[in-house]
This record gives C-alpha cells, structure tokens and sequence, in this order.
C-alpha cells in the first residue's frame, strides 16, 4: 500500500500502524499536522490537544509508564518547554515505547528563534532520529517505539519545515492500525521516584545505556554507507543528506539516521575508507564537534553551512569551493523592484482595533507568541516585545518593578493565556504587581492554523468539550477588575484600557472577536466610502487594514480612501476612526 505523504502525515501515519494508544501535543508549526493526522485513527488513538508542550510531555510520559505506546509532538521551542519532564523521565525510563516528535525551523519561516534540538536529545541522553524524506519518517517512527522499548528510552525523532511539510510516496506496507498490547504496570518505586538514593543509581544506568544505545547505533540498517569515488567522504544526515546526494552523487557517503548516540566506530571506520572527510548538516555543528573530538580530521571550508536553512544551492558552492568543477549558485534576488509585501492582520481581525488603541494610549505593549505579533509593525507600530509563550505578563510585570514611567500593557492571545498565561498573571498578583493584561480572545488557536482550545467547547476529535471562561479564572486567582469587551468598539477599548493602564490595580481586560476565518464571518458585511465626505486626511490608513485602498487623488500625496470590496469583512472599525462620517457599511 502507497501513499502520498508528507512527514508530518507519515509519522501520523506510523503511530497508529505501531499501535501507539495516546497521543499528546499542543500545536506548532511545522509539527501540527502530526496530530491533526493521528486523530483521522481516533477508533485506535486516544488524541488530545493539551494546554501546553509540558503537559503534552506528562501525558505521554503516564501513557508509556501505564505500559501503552504513547507520541508527542510538538516545534522546536515547545520542547523547551517540555524538558523539565523529560530530563527526568530519561532517568526514570520508558515502559510503552515513548516517541517525541521535534520540528525544528532553520530559517525560522514561524519561529522566534532558530535551534538545533539534536543538541536537548543529547543533553537529555534520549536516542535521537533524524530522517530525511516522508518514507524515513514512516519506518524510523515505527522503528523507534522498538527502540524505546528495547532501551526504555524516549526516543526523539527529529524533524525540520522541509521534511515535515515535503510530500512523496510512502510504501506503508500492510497498514492495519490496531492498539499495541499493554506491557503489564508493575509498582517500583526505584525507578518512577527519582529521589537522590533511587536517581544516584539511575544516573549510572542511564550511562549503561547509552553505551547499549551506541552498539546498536552502529549496526543499525538506519545508518548506511553509500559507497563511491573515495577522494572524498561525507557524513551527513536528514534533509541535509537530500543535497549532499544531488550535488555530490559520486562520493562515498555516511548516512546517518540514528545520530544520538554517534555511531563512533561506524564513523571511525568511515574515516578510515576516504582520504578528506566532510560533514554536511543543518544547523549546529553537532555531528562534527563529536567526530572532531574523536580525533578525526574534518575538512575545513568557507562555506556557510550552519546557519539558516540548508539548500541545495549552498552545497553547491561547497562543491565549488572544494573541487572547483562547478559554477556557484546564483544568488537569489528580488523581482524586480517590487516593495516587500510584509504579512497582515486579516481584513476585520478584532486585533486591529485593540493595537490601534494601545497605540493611540502610547502605551508600552508586551506582547507574545500569536497573530497579534503582527500589531508590532507599521502603521500600529503597537507592541515592544516578543520573547515566548505567555512572558508578555511577566515582561509587562518586570517593567513595572523597574520602575519604567508611562502606561504599560501585557497582550496575549486566548490559547496562549491557557498554555502560560495564567500563571503570569497569578504572579503578577501575588506579588502585588498592578500589571494590565489584554487577552485577545478570539476562540481559536489561530496562527496555527484554527485548532480548538479550552476555550472553544471542542476537542481535537470534535467532541463537545466544556467552555472555559477567562475572567471566570482570572476571578478565582483574586482579580476585581475583569472586564469584558468587544475588540470592534474603538470607544469603549480606549475608555476601558485608558482606565486600566491609568489605574493602581491588577486589571484583566478581554477584548473578545470572533477569528473571522475560523467563524466564517469574512463576507459578514460590507463597508464603503462615501467620496463627497471623504477630506483624505488618511487618519483611516493608520489601521493598516488589508481592505483600505488608495482612491482618487484629490491634492498632490493625499488620496481618498477606497475599500476593496473582496476584502472587507463588514467590521466597522474603519467607520469609527473617520471624523467626517465618510465610511458606512452598506451591507
């Protein structure tokens, strides 16, 4: 049986055919669509959206100690989040074979930051496996629920943007899903509590094996040499291996797919059979640091491997660099003189009105992980900081305590607020901190691509789920003033915010709209601009909405404002900033 998969659906699809019971993740790109695709076996997989990364990491971690098959998954910056558990975890050892999908980002296409997570899979002495396309993704994901039973070790498989969302076809052999035997829970306390006398002898166990995990490493038909001309030798793995082979077909190659731990003799005997050694791979320099500490002589070379994305053309001026027989890739430019064409909000998004307020406030704005990151640029020029999930609470708090002068404001989105928002602002209270928080509810988990939450009254399966309310908690943790508001009232947000921010006390404020795309509200009406009262003073441009376009010129640099009609969302906001009454919404 074939299909077309990309990694993401071939790693979905490998967890149900090894008969992995739960599956835990909170979505990131590139990795959503793991769980997305897991949940289409909802008859063999018990699928959940958690509240955060570590939460997923715990439920997975209870799955694989109850004796079942359990996956989590998740990006590269939400294994941060989840290393508490598993640093831990890879002492106590896994009893079901336990499976965290990493996706990293090189390039950072949606990330804050770029990391090379194979570095936390050594660090937490867990088997690391990295394949190179959608077939490798399907048989290491299979191969490694064996591995992390045969070693009771989680088994970290590590994917990037190129291979998660990169499709080709996938021999799935005799695809029957069905739920794996429970290994039988036996109580032993020595093991699942980690006190100093138990943890002591698990830390050597730990080292034991790593040792077993290194043997089987190197005889493992996941790693393979590609023989050829022997002038050169490359030792590469995952999608770096891709561009290795197109550009340099007629060397011999080390591929590597169980990297964590190396394969040192493999390598050493490897080394042996080529006269110059080079290693390709994206990102840090993980494999090489280890050869080189070997005392294996490695090429050297000019050419930029590890940092940002690799691609082919960049292996290419490797090739150039060290053999000379082929031109340099071109570099890439832009079409013409086209503008940059930065992303926006939606046409109608309820962010837009709140950032163009705290703007109006000259607030100070700390602000997260979400689509409203987006309010940090022209014309709202609205927020100050993006650091990481739910750190807008204590940055706004921290500014506080500084002593910085002037209004500040934390904004967060709804999904955020439950993944590590709550805890901030619980803080923020305990501590007496008088911090305003925005949470930008619009009832999905939007950036990723409308995944349900908390707070949305769905599970991942689609099954009705109890709604949990914001101000309900933010109420429970000690806050008086909670407020609720609608993000298309301009009025009522600057009168709200201005009395929160100008205030001595904690304030919640949720600014509550609907996600446009994810309610299907984007033909919902339709706004137009009446051109015998329209002055072009441009005050409606300061909202930067998709919609507003440039209309007739009626002096030298000022123009009407015209609104695309397969643009607007009927929100009205536009028609609340216009002093002469020139925007009304006709439908």
């Amino acid at each position: 049986m074939k299909k077309f998969l990309s990694a993401n659906e071939a790693v979905a699809h490998a967890a149900a055919q090894a008969g992995c019971v739960v599956a835990s993740a909170y979505p990131g790109t590139p990795s959503t669509e793991i769980l997305e695709n897991i949940a289409k076996f909802k008859d063999t997989v018990r699928c959940e959206w958690a509240v955060n990364e570590k939460v997923a990491m715990e439920t997975a971690i209870g799955a694989s100690m109850a004796g079942a098959r359990a996956l989590t998954a998740m990006k590269h910056v939400g294994l941060n989040v989840a290393m508490d558990p598993l640093m831990t975890f890879t002492f106590v050892g896994a009893t079901g074979g336990m499976v965290v999908v990493s996706a990293d980002d090189p390039g950072m296409h949606s990330s804050q930051n770029e990391q090379d997570n194979r570095n936390l899979a050594k660090f937490a002495r867990a088997a690391l496996l990295e394949p190179s396309d959608s077939q490798e993704a399907y048989d290491m994901t299979l191969a490694a629920f064996d591995i992390s039973e045969k070693f009771r070790v989680p088994v970290l498989i590590r994917l990037t943007t190129r291979t998660s969302h990169s499709s080709s076809l996938v021999e799935l052999g005799d695809f029957n899903p069905k739920p794996h035997d429970l290994i039988p829970y036996v109580k032993d306390i020595t093991r699942t509590i980690p006190v100093p006398m138990f943890a002591r002898r698990q830390r050597l166990a730990a080292q034991e094996r790593t040792a077993a995990m290194e043997a089987a490493s190197a005889a493992s038909p996941l790693n393979r040499v590609e023989k050829g001309r022997t002038d050169f030798g490359f030792v590469t793995s995952a999608v770096a291996y891709q561009y290795v082979k197109e550009i340099f077909p007629e060397f011999s190659i080390l591929k590597l797919g169980w990297t964590n731990p190396l394969p040192k003799q493999l390598v050493r005997d490897f080394a042996a059979s080529v006269e110059r050694l080079v290693v390709v791979e994206e990102l840090d320099p993980f494999m090489e640091d280890q050869i080189r500490a070997m005392g294996i002589k490695v090429e050297d070379h000019k050419t930029e491997l590890n940092m940002l994305e690799l691609n082919a053309d960049r292996v290419q001026n490797l090739r150039h660099e060290l053999i000379g027989d082929v031109d340099e890739a071109a570099a890439p430019s832009a079409a013409g003189d086209l503008p940059t064409r930065p992303p926006v909000l939606c046409a109608g998004c309820g962010h837009r009105g709140v950032f163009y307020v705290l703007s109006k406030l000259k607030a100070t704005v700390t602000g997260d992980i979400g689509c409203y990151t987006l309010g940090a640029f022209p014309p709202l020029n609205a927020m100050d900081s993006t650091i990481c999930m739910g750190a807008s609470i204590g940055n706004a708090a921290g500014m506080k305590k500084a002593g910085l002068k002037g209004r500040i404001c934390a904004v967060l989105g709804d999904s955020t607020f439950f993944h590590s928002g709550m805890t901030g602002i619980l803080s923020a209270h305990y501590n007496g901190t008088p911090v305003t928080t925005v949470v930008l509810d619009n009832r999905i988990t939007a950036m990723t691509g409308h995944q349900d939450n908390p707070g949305t009254g769905k599970t991942l399966a689609g099954d009705p789920a109890p709604v949990t309310e914001i101000g309900d908690i933010a109420r429970a943790m000690g806050y008086k003033k909670v407020v609720k508001v609608s993000a298309d009232d301009l009025g009522e947000l600057e009168r709200v915010l201005t009395d929160a921010m100008d205030g001595d006390e904690g304030a919640l404020i949720i600014a509550y709209a609907p996600c446009r795309i994810a309610a299907k509200l984007t033909k919902e009406g339709l706004c137009e601009v009446d051109p015998e009262k329209c002055k072009a003073c441009g005050a409606c441009f300061k909202m930067g909405c998709p919609a507003m376009t440039r209309g007739k010129e009626v002096r030298p640099g000022a123009f009407q404002m015209a609104i695309d009609p397969n643009l607007c969302a009927g929100c009205k906001q536009c028609s609340q900033v216009c002093k002469f009454g020139a925007i009304k919404r006709v439908r």
